[in-house]
């Protein structure tokens, strides 16, 4: 089965993105197209990319990134759960993702976004831009949350709608298709190569 991993995007005490990836994580289960693993930046902490040398290289110097370039690399599939500050995407989820380079390649991403009336768009166009340079595939289906945080309880349990569950089970058809699609430029040595 192939492995999906769900990334969260912010770290500040209070967020309510965890409420979202926690359901993302849960609907994705009873889903069972992937294995999932849920990513939380929060738990992780990475340092301020603090590497020597630079991330093409695959010479990393801390156990804390290697232990993250294990987790990204034996990954298929992606879902960002990516919040929105300031019209652009948080620094939390760009830092963990400089940290790395070729455990990115060739690996597709769904976005569940969520922010204000925008819902985390403005966010989602310009990290489509980061991962295409990753050689990712940013798939067009999403699930994007306007005012999420109204829906979530006083206990941080996020309670969607019928149409934003329709939402996540089309964002999870495609990345299966194209993780599957996907796996022959994983598996080719030849593109992958880090010389």
């Amino acid at each position: 089965m192939d492995k999906l991993k769900l990334i969260t995007s912010t770290t500040r005490k209070g967020r309510k993105g965890i409420a979202f990836a926690n359901w993302m994580q849960e609907f994705a289960t009873k889903e069972g197209s992937f294995d999932i693993e849920l990513l939380d930046l929060a738990e992780i902490n990475l340092p301020l990319l603090d590497e020597p040398n630079h991330p093409m290289q695959g010479q990393y110097e801390h156990e804390y990134t290697k232990e993250w370039s294990r987790k990204i690399h034996e990954a298929d599939a992606f879902i960002f759960v990516l919040g929105e500050y300031n019209y652009g995407y948080p620094a939390p989820i760009k830092n963990a993702i400089d940290y790395l380079h070729h455990e990115w390649k060739y690996k597709p991403v769904g976005f569940l976004s969520y922010g204000g009336i925008s819902a985390g768009l403005r966010s989602t166009q310009m990290m489509k831009q980061v991962v295409t340079t990753l050689s990712m595939m940013p798939i067009p289906k999403q699930v994007n949350l306007p005012f999420g945080f109204k829906k979530v309880d006083e206990h941080g349990i996020f309670h969607p709608d019928e149409q934003i569950e329709n939402a996540a089970l089309t964002m999870l058809q495609e990345l299966k298709k194209w993780s599957h699609a996907m796996k022959v430029l994983r598996n080719d040595t030849t593109t992958n190569s880090r010389e």
